[in-house]
């Protein structure tokens, strides 16, 4: 199969011949249609994953058709639509049955622990567990736009922060996953203040339906917060993963408000400063721990696009094919992106 493959930390990814995968006795093998780029994926490009061993076949946001199963797969047949979430249960353990995958002690992790998505086929182990049907209503395309995004974004929101109707919610960092909590929010009847650097990610935000957006080059954005939402957000999402978003999160929060980690911390910012005796302590805040979705919460945020209460396509801004990876992964160097890039051709 064609594959885009890692074999050194930030250099360019060249399409190659690899082996094709061997489906798992209880899992299935996917021939991809379409897969997501995503901040994380410029992690492991850059060696800031310890998981990644090269070489490598990163990619965890897919969609496609299943092309075949094991004898053990008993609720997925060839030619069924599908996509999973990028962390895999084993389905046996406590926390799978309690709906809890993404805290599985053997988990698995698409693109980072497994070879990825950025090829023909993917191998997708315990597949009656991680596996989820695609509606007939949702293209290949905007399935994997959504990607660990959206379906991150809405647990953050949903099941973390429980977010209510009429509360203020600070997005910082509008990026894929920002975009998504905006989008999301709205659906759920909050008001939103989105905060980046990028003009463009800002406006992209206020098109989704942010109520105002903050751009904190230029600004204090947690006391311009503060002050427009009359005391702070009730909740706050750092959806970039750097000290300086983590920080300003939590300063632009009201008492006994909520704060959701969804960005990765990596590098220098995996450990930082917390103020813990004027903000949490004083404030009484609450910090949420946010990685991922089961396959199981799938179903609400699927029903909630079918039913026109969520527009998604608009998330994916282009459409590339695996030779472009190199570009589309250098353009996360900086500022956030405004939207998503998503690969549709994995021949090339």
């Amino acid at each position: 199969m064609k594959a885009a493959l890692l074999h050194e930390y930030g250099g360019a990814l060249g399409v190659e011949d690899v082996p094709d995968p061997k489906c798992p006795a209880d899992g299935a093998i996917i021939r991809m249609q379409a897969c997501g780029v995503c901040r994380s994926d410029h992690h492991a490009w850059v060696g800031a994953d310890p998981d990644v061993a090269l070489p490598h076949i990163m990619g965890h946001e897919f969609a496609g058709i299943v092309e075949e199963v094991g004898p053990e797969c008993a609720a997925f047949t060839p030619g069924d639509r599908v996509t999973a979430p990028f962390i895999l249960g084993c389905g046996h353990c406590t926390d799978c049955q309690g709906g809890q995958p993404p805290i599985c002690n053997d988990q698995q992790v698409i693109g980072f622990t497994l070879w990825g998505a950025f090829a023909e086929f993917l191998a997708v182990p315990h597949a009656d567990y991680n596996l989820v049907r695609i509606p007939e209503a949702i293209g290949f395309a905007e399935a994997a736009g959504m990607g660990c995004r959206v379906t991150t974004a809405w647990r953050a929101l949903s099941d973390r922060a429980a977010v209510q109707p009429g509360e203020w919610l600070a997005v910082h960092g509008a990026g894929g996953v920002g975009l998504s909590a905006v989008l999301l929010a709205k659906s759920m009847g909050a008001r939103v203040v989105a905060v980046d650097i990028n003009d463009e990610a800002l406006a992209k935000a206020t098109d989704m339906g942010a109520d105002a957006v903050v751009n904190a080059a230029r600004t204090n954005a947690s006391e311009d917060i503060r002050e427009m939402t009359r005391g702070g957000a009730h909740v706050s999402l750092d959806a970039l993963g750097i000290y300086e978003t983590f920080d300003s999160s939590l300063k632009s929060l009201r008492k006994l408000g909520r704060h959701v980690q969804i960005g990765m911390p990596v590098g220098d910012h995996a450990t930082v400063p917390l103020p813990l005796l004027d903000l949490v302590y004083a404030r009484q805040l609450t910090l949420h721990g946010m990685r991922g979705l089961g396959a199981s919460g799938f179903a609400p945020l699927f029903a909630k696009i079918e039913a026109g209460d969520l527009d998604i396509a608009q998330l994916v801004t282009a459409r590339l094919p695996l030779s472009e990876l190199t570009s589309a992964l250098h353009a996360m160097d900086g500022a956030q992106q405004a939207g998503v890039a998503v690969v549709t051709a994995f021949d090339r």
